[in-house]
């Protein structure tokens, strides 16, 4: 059995796989440790990509989704073929280093009860429009649930099996980030934020932080999300 299963959804992230992989050849010094990276219905040839690179690094191998279905889709169809004791996930676009997976899981692993943890980072080192966005979307979450979440887009996210076992009708989109956030403290999880600096992407572009355009269907579907957990959330005590 694995101790941890990292998933990574990648859609047409070609020209950062061989980067990636490299990275984490660099950081993984331990055989119990694998890299899933789910081709997420790419059309950039990320598979043809992949079936080259990957018998070059046994930790990692690889699932297709034929369509792609949405960021959070990717990471529960990743999740689900998951070995490890412990689950996670992070990005592609190298914004964030690989060796903040192994840091996380060193946090994770020396917790006091780490069935019990959940292991996310905070992002520094960002433009101040991309924080001040960030700090607008943190207060009306926490406003709307009553619970202080900040930096809620943040990676990597680590945490037990046994808790992802326990998920409900968790959501296909960028919301997923939210959902295992929000599923965490309402578990009362130990968390534990750890800052990991946050980056340019080394190829491409972002498929949803183009223009303030996206940004403004970015909030309108976490709202609209978030609604729903607070509806459910007063539910639960009524």
């Amino acid at each position: 059995m694995k101790t941890l299963s990292i998933i990574i959804p990648c859609f047409n992230e070609s020209k950062n796989l061989p980067l990636l992989l490299a990275r984490f050849s660099e950081v993984i010094h331990r055989d119990d440790i694998e890299v899933i990276l789910v081709d997420n219905g790419s059309i950039d040839g990320s598979s043809e990509v992949l079936s080259q690179l990957l018998p070059e690094y046994p930790f990692a191998r690889s699932v297709r989704v034929d369509i792609n279905q949405g960021y959070g889709y990717g990471i529960l169809y990743g999740l689900r073929a998951a070995q490890g004791r412990f689950l996670g996930w992070t990005h592609a676009d190298m914004q964030t280093d690989p060796q903040d997976v192994i840091r996380g899981l060193s946090i994770l692993e020396n917790s006091s009860s780490p069935e019990r943890t959940y292991v996310k980072g905070k992002r520094y080192g960002r433009p101040f429009a991309d924080s001040f966005f960030t700090v607008g979307m943190s207060l009306c979450t926490s406003l709307l649930l009553g619970t202080p979440f900040w930096d809620v887009n943040a990676q990597p996210n680590l945490f037990a099996k046994t808790f992802f076992e326990t998920w409900e009708s968790p959501p296909y989109d960028f919301s997923l980030d939210l959902y295992c956030y929000y599923k965490a403290v309402n578990s009362r999880l130990k968390i534990v934020r750890f800052e990991v600096l946050f980056g340019q992407r080394a190829y491409g572009s972002s498929h949803w932080n183009i223009n303030w355009r996206a940004k403004i269907k970015f909030i309108k579907r976490t709202f609209n999300f978030t609604w729903k957990l607070r509806k459910r959330l007063h539910s639960k005590y009524q």
